[in-house]
């Protein structure tokens, strides 16, 4: 018996003598780092989502409310019920976002590919100039080009007779300003990583300079391509600004000015507030995982045997 308890103890002592030899004081900063880190991630969005299944009592109340006492869909029955009191036709507004986001991302996709493909691998003068310029346009804040780009907007519709205000394709036409320095300027540097032998022997080879790109550069960009497509999604999906200058109607109102005018509600609706702020978050969370493989490829993978 005594031996048992001795054999125990010693192997006890082991685990413990050996959990502290691996254990070093980097190791647990380093941790501590993490944890933190991830904490300050996670707990807002927790918080979020938890907020929207809570009671106005609980969420407006002066001692906070980690965990609610049940799960309250009042907030999104607000959201999407039109029998319910304050309805808020939440679903117009995702189907306009929607609208918005996904034509950007794409135009921005393609717009950027031609445009940085021929930054990276045709010749002209002035190329490093106008690749820089892009970037500086990029680094002047978003609120600086309202002006400008309203002014040329309005002389534009008078000569073409199109409405400034309350267009959802004008709002698509502004954000490209947004994204398109920024979309160039990173696939630019990605191109350039390209090997161009291979576009040189597919042009041996009979291909046209857009076979070449269809063929050759744009298999061995997905990784870039999809980056730069969620961030330019990102990018429209969450703007504010600029949709609040140029829509007034109600009907075109995308998702931030909604949850802004459910927000400024005089009444207490904070729970509805983080309600649709958790239906606006989820499809970015989504598009990340399922997208999350080609982030991880690659520049130029198995392209050259050597």
């Amino acid at each position: 018996m005594v031996n048992q308890t001795n054999s125990a103890s010693y192997e006890k002592k082991s685990f413990i003598d050996h959990l502290a030899a691996s254990l070093s004081w980097q190791r647990f900063l380093l941790g501590v780092g993490l944890f933190m880190f991830l904490a300050m991630i996670l707990f807002p969005f927790y918080w979020m989502v938890s907020s929207s299944f809570k009671a106005r009592s609980e969420i407006g109340g002066r001692n906070p409310v980690y965990i609610p006492s049940e799960l309250r869909l009042d907030a999104y029955q607000e959201l999407f019920n039109p029998n319910v009191d304050h309805f808020q036709d939440f679903g117009t507004n995702i189907l306009n976002s929607v609208r918005v986001a996904f034509p950007t991302a794409i135009l921005t996709v393609i717009i950027a590919t031609l445009g940085a493909y021929a930054v990276a691998r045709l010749r002209f003068s002035g190329k490093e100039f106008l690749i820089n310029s892009v970037l500086i346009v990029y680094l002047f804040p978003a609120v600086l080009l309202i002006i400008p780009l309203f002014a040329m907007l309005s002389s534009l519709s008078e000569t073409l007779g199109f409405q400034v205000q309350d267009n959802l394709i004008i709002i698509i036409f502004t954000y490209l300003a947004q994204t398109l320095p920024v979309a160039i300027y990173m696939l630019t540097s990605y191109f350039r990583t390209i090997p161009a032998e291979i576009e040189q022997a597919a042009q041996i080879d009979g291909c046209s300079r857009f076979e070449v790109i269809w063929r050759i550069t744009l298999p061995l960009s997905v990784p870039a391509l999809v980056t730069v497509g969620l961030y330019t999604f990102m990018i429209a999906w969450n703007e504010l600004l600029y949709a609040l200058i140029f829509l007034n109607s109600r009907d075109l109102f995308t998702m931030p000015i909604k949850i802004n005018t459910i927000f400024n509600d005089p009444s207490n609706r904070l729970h509805t507030v983080m309600a649709a702020s958790t239906i606006m978050t989820l499809p970015v969370i989504i598009l990340f995982l399922s997208f999350e493989r080609f982030l991880e490829q690659g520049l130029t993978s198995g392209s050259v045997k050597g």
